[in-house]
């Protein structure tokens, strides 16, 4: 198939607009997607928040609560795409509603702190006593580490959903570019840069094309100051 005549009057702005239109509607088609709830995009990357959070749950149940009701207040929120501080700041309290004298000496192992203190504190936080300033200290390095944990799960999980719905986008926007250059006619290695490019360029497309025109805008003002 021969390759199609270039369209007079199309410059590299217009190019530049209309590989991000593709970026921007497979993105679109990719945020669509997550209707499919439990199979949707939404859920990548809370694996990472599961693993990392698992072992400062509570193992055993906490009036109504227990590890599996805990995670799935978490899953709710990442799905539902909560602000990410919030979310950290949902799982801090949650694990701190779990420290109680059942619990502590195993949040205690999970975060490598003294677990006869943090069981002490706990014994006396149940018992309306008054917290020793080591108990204070075994505390407050106990929530240290869980906000790094926090951190660390929420940064990893947010990462890999970033990067899977960039790379699913990608993929359609390569089948979307490849078709469209069928149908025009055009070389199907055009159509395969273009979907490559689309996504990464989607973001940027607005202030790139601004920048050419301003450019090119130069160039020909020089020209003419020349002539």
């Amino acid at each position: 198939m021969a390759d199609a005549a270039p369209v007079p009057g199309t410059s590299i702005g217009d190019v530049i607009a209309a590989v991000a239109a593709l970026g921007v509607a497979s993105m679109g088609v990719v945020d669509a997607l997550k209707v499919f709830g439990r199979w949707g995009p939404s859920n990548v990357g809370f694996g990472e928040i599961r693993d990392l959070l698992t072992p400062f749950f509570p193992v055993v149940p906490v009036g109504a609560y227990q590890r599996d009701t805990l995670l799935l207040t978490l899953r709710a929120n990442w799905i539902n795409g909560v602000d990410k501080a919030q979310q950290k700041a949902k799982a801090k309290s949650l694990n701190h509603l779990g420290l109680s004298k059942g619990n502590a000496a195993g949040l205690a192992a999970a975060a490598g702190v003294d677990a006869a203190l943090l069981q002490s504190l706990a014994d006396k936080t149940a018992g309306g006593g008054m917290a020793t300033p080591p108990e204070l200290n075994a505390l407050g390095q106990f929530d240290a580490i869980l906000s790094a944990v926090l951190d660390a799960a929420y940064e990893r999980a947010d990462q890999k959903y970033r990067n899977f719905c960039k790379a699913l986008a990608t993929c359609f926007a390569i089948v979307l570019s490849l078709i469209a250059a069928y149908y025009v006619e055009a070389s199907w290695v055009i159509g395969l840069i273009a979907g490559i490019a689309a996504v990464p360029l989607a973001p940027v497309s607005k202030d790139l094309v601004t920048s050419l025109q301003a450019a090119a805008a130069a160039v020909q003002k020089s020209n003419r100051v020349k002539v």
